[in-house]
């Protein structure tokens, strides 16, 4: 049954999922004036979900999607960071990651991957930021070590019908000053979001309105006459157009990839957590900075390694990600070992491939060769840095 909430009064949302009907904990959130009647099986300390300490459980635990494509393109990733993922059985909820010891693989709802987190059942999960946003809802337990997985793209965005009363309305603005909102008749909002989508409205000044959830597609709503709008996450917009629907200026509420989140408590007390953080998030900063990038190798005639140099450096997409290397190729001419030609290896962006090659070509390079890269491993990774910061440490 669909829950109606007003911006400008208290509402009731029950938990979508259950998960142990014998323990309810009501929360109400500063932003939004809501109450929420959650079900959870966090254990409760002071008044705080997730509030005492780390279990004593040696396990460390990752949170992955468990069905559809968010769960094949990470398995995906995971597998080209040379993190395959055993599964003995499909249908288990647990697998393992033979590369790193002592870490299980849990197959979970991303929701559940978040408020799991933050009960302590897992130490780290790979979710879309708009579902971290959502039912994290900003707590400082969690903490974001990697927030551009690549993968999962999407924004989450208002959405209103192309016609009748919403024909000449383009921006968030205009929907806003439409006369026909008032406390009687609010503007109705159909969404899965109902912590993002009232935080967002009342941040953007819109009064009057209410928010109900729907099973099924969200855009059918606006044509059956049960809601004035949706709010849903958006990819291709394709789905919105074959329905009638058109996003609206200022109407995003925020732009979604994968990310990687853990447990700040699990970071700091629990036993190898940081350090299987910091393997796990190298091999995903080192494939993903490879991402597109290739190896050329050409032959150059030269005087000297820096007369070399100096020619390559003059072509603007030749210097690779930190200078080109030259090396001697040795040869022997007349019985002795001389160089006449030195070996230029740069590193190059897919879409400066030809472009790079031709230049090469321009300053005397030849038997150019070309091949991808798998990983580019930094003296350390910016984002590991963040993480230690974040931490305190």
């Amino acid at each position: 049954m669909a829950v109606s909430m007003s911006l400008t009064q208290p509402y009731l949302q029950q938990c979508p999922s259950p998960l142990s009907p014998s323990l309810l904990i009501k929360r109400t959130t500063r932003e939004t004036k809501t109450t929420i009647i959650c079900c959870a099986t966090a254990a409760t300390v002071n008044g705080t979900i997730g509030g005492g300490a780390v279990s004593e459980r040696s396990e460390i635990r990752l949170g992955l999607p468990s069905k559809g494509r968010m769960a094949t393109d990470t398995l995906d990733l995971l597998r080209d960071c040379q993190l395959s993922v055993k599964q003995v059985n499909p249908r288990q909820y647990v697998a393992q990651i033979p590369q790193i010891s002592n870490l299980e693989v849990w197959f979970q709802r991303p929701k559940d991957i978040v408020r799991k987190i933050l009960s302590g059942d897992l130490d780290l999960g790979i979710v879309g930021f708009d579902t971290l946003s959502e039912y994290g809802q900003g707590n400082e337990e969690l903490v974001l070590v990697h927030d551009a997985l690549e993968y999962g793209d999407c924004h989450l965005s208002i959405a209103i019908p192309k016609y009748g009363i919403f024909e000449n309305i383009n921006s968030l603005k205009e929907l806003a000053q439409m006369p026909q909102w008032t406390d009687e008749k609010p503007l109705r909002v159909a969404t899965g979001f109902t912590y993002l989508g009232p935080k967002f409205m009342k941040e953007n000044g819109l009064k009057h309105v209410t928010f109900s959830t729907a099973d099924g597609a969200l855009e059918a709503a606006p044509a059956m006459g049960i809601a004035d709008a949706i709010l849903d996450l958006v990819s291709s917009g394709t789905t919105l157009r074959e329905n009638n629907l058109k996003e609206i200026e200022g109407g995003v509420v925020l732009e979604s990839q994968a990310v990687l989140v853990a447990s700040k408590k699990s970071l700091v007390q629990r036993k190898g957590v940081l350090d299987t953080t910091h393997e796990i998030l190298e091999r995903l900063e080192a494939h993903l900075r490879a991402l597109g990038q290739f190896t050329v190798i050409a032959n150059m005639r030269g005087s000297s390694p820096e007369e070399v140099a100096e020619r390559v450096l003059s072509q603007p997409s030749l210097s690779g990600l930190q200078g080109p290397t030259i090396s001697p190729v040795m040869c022997k001419r007349d019985g002795k070992v001389a160089a006449d030609y030195y070996a230029i290896v740069i590193c190059v962006p897919k879409k400066d491939l030809y472009e790079s090659v031709q230049q090469l070509r321009a300053v005397g390079g030849s038997g150019v060769l070309i091949s991808p890269v798998t990983y580019i491993f930094d003296e350390e990774t910016p984002r590991w840095r963040q993480l230690l910061s974040k931490l305190g440490i």
